[in-house]
């Protein structure tokens, strides 16, 4: 599978896109003027004790107040208790109090209305290992699936953890770091002690609320986390970031140095395989797929509900051939569009009706094999008895949708207008209401240029019924400016 990584930088915008086969897998967009805050350590202020919601609210400098639950609020107590037994969240009374200062990391950006969502658990990351300050456990990412491998990297993790005296923590193993060098981790570890070392100093200086310790930028994020063996290329098209990337490279991964390039191309370098176009798509309801069906896509506060439709595909076979034809091609366009989309929290699924158990159980393993390269945390269920398949996608951050959009202030992000019809109805009752209540000679009534038309139009009998009933006549103007569904009644 080949694999590249194109990085667009401009001075209002960083925009990341992955392709994975000449296809857009997962776009990732950070703005000057609104950066993500995902992994930021700050000095913030209790403001807030909520009991009633076991929580906390929080001033960290932010517009909004950010959210603390007392089960992410480290008590003095190691968080690795070592056994099984379910964990009782204590009183928020007896961890918090208002006005006290507190150092916090934020675990979810502030999405819609809700505000960031915090932790007292710091976890600082680098290219191979997360640092977790005052934690004695050493875990393991589970997509490592080698014993042996497993094996090794805890086995080193733990010696060279040993022989570090000046710092205490604990470590979490990273998926990249698999087959890595000794030495490679030893140095990982060595710079986020001293980076840990520089924020404990921080925050024995500042005043809350402030920033005690801030992420790396979109550009440099990506060379950290993203970039793996089968990556094929890197392409830059800022000179400024190529060099800071580069400097960063030759840091902590010299050995990707060679797959790092500036691009000086004419051409804008989302236009290479198309990455505009399928960014534009990704904002669309509707997901065409190659067979002529289709998947609807909506995201809701609650939840993202997914369904699938046979559309134009009418098969070869027969109907339970075309279905089961249908809902594969379906789970490979779902987990692609969830990782495009960055789609988190609740997804249900409704794949079409399979009456053979056989074909549901292989729909499912697509389902799961194809989110399998997801980079987010997935878990999913079987199919349900109305057969719906429900799953969760961790959320750290907004949407695709969330980030380039805003609700339409036309319809208040409804997704739906009023017909004409049902304007031109609803100018009768105003009308009558109006007559009731004033006195006047006549009424103009101001709307927009489709219900105008109607009114005098397919509603002309009405209007003429209307006038007769109450003695008045009736004036229409078409105003340019007005929405389909706005209207205005003027007593003349």
């Amino acid at each position: 599978m080949s694999e590249e990584i194109l990085i667009n930088v401009t001075p209002v915008e960083t925009r990341v896109a992955l392709v994975e086969n000449g296809m857009l897998q997962e776009a990732y967009i950070e703005r000057t003027s609104r950066k993500g805050i995902v992994g930021n350590i700050y000095k913030g202020k209790v403001v807030r004790v909520l009991p009633g919601m076991e929580a906390a609210f929080v001033d960290i400098g932010l517009e909004r107040a950010a959210f603390i639950h007392a089960s992410d609020v480290v008590n003095g107590q190691s968080s690795d208790s070592g056994n099984d037994s379910p964990k009782v969240v204590p009183d928020i009374r007896t961890l918090l109090r208002e006005g006290q200062s507190l150092v916090v990391q934020v675990t979810k950006d502030p999405i819609g209305t809700k505000g960031a969502r915090l932790t007292t658990q710091l976890s600082i990351p680098s290219r191979y290992l997360v640092f977790m300050p005052g934690v004695c456990h050493i875990g393991i990412s589970q997509r490592i699936e080698d014993e042996n491998e497993r094996t090794r990297l805890k086995s080193l993790v733990e010696t060279a953890a040993g022989e570090q005296t000046d710092v205490q923590g604990g470590y979490i193993i990273r998926t990249a770091a698999e087959a890595a060098a000794s030495e490679d981790l030893i140095g990982d570890m060595k710079y986020l002690h001293r980076l840990s070392q520089s924020i404990h100093e921080r925050i024995g200086r500042v005043q809350a609320p402030a920033v005690v310790y801030q992420d790396l930028p979109l550009f440099i994020r990506t060379i950290r986390d993203l970039i793996r063996p089968q990556t094929e290329k890197v392409r830059i098209d800022s000179r400024e970031s190529y060099q800071r990337v580069m400097e960063f490279v030759g840091e902590f991964v010299a050995e990707f140095s060679d797959k790092v390039e500036y691009y000086p191309g004419e051409r804008p370098i989302f236009d290479l395989y198309s990455v505009e176009d399928e960014i534009q798509k990704a904002l669309s309801r509707k997901v065409q797929l190659k067979s002529g069906g289709y998947v609807i896509i909506d995201q809701t506060e609650a939840m993202t509900t997914i369904d699938i439709n046979t559309g134009a595909f009418v098969g070869h076979r027969n109907l339970e051939e075309t279905i089961f034809k249908t809902n594969l091609e379906a789970a490979r366009a779902i987990s692609r569009q969830l990782r495009l989309r960055n789609l988190g929290g609740i997804i249900i699924i409704d794949f079409i009706d399979m009456e053979d158990s056989e074909h549901q159980r292989q729909v499912h393993r697509m389902l799961e094999k194809m989110l399998e390269r997801d980079h987010a945390k997935t878990k999913i269920t079987g199919v349900s008895e109305l057969g719906l398949v429900e799953m969760t996608r961790k959320r750290t951050t907004e949407s695709l949708g969330q980030v380039l959009c805003e609700p339409c202030p036309i319809c208040d992000g409804r997704g739906f207008l009023k017909t004409s019809e049902t304007v031109c109805y609803e100018v009768f009752r105003e009308i009558l209401r109006i007559n009731r209540a004033y006195d006047a000679e006549s009424y103009l009534v101001m709307a927009s240029q489709s219900v105008v038309d109607r009114l005098l139009d397919e509603e002309s009998d009405n209007v003429a019924d209307l006038e007769t009933f109450i003695e008045k006549t009736i004036r229409f103007q078409v105003e340019p400016f007005y929405s389909q569904e706005q209207y205005d009644v003027v007593l003349l």
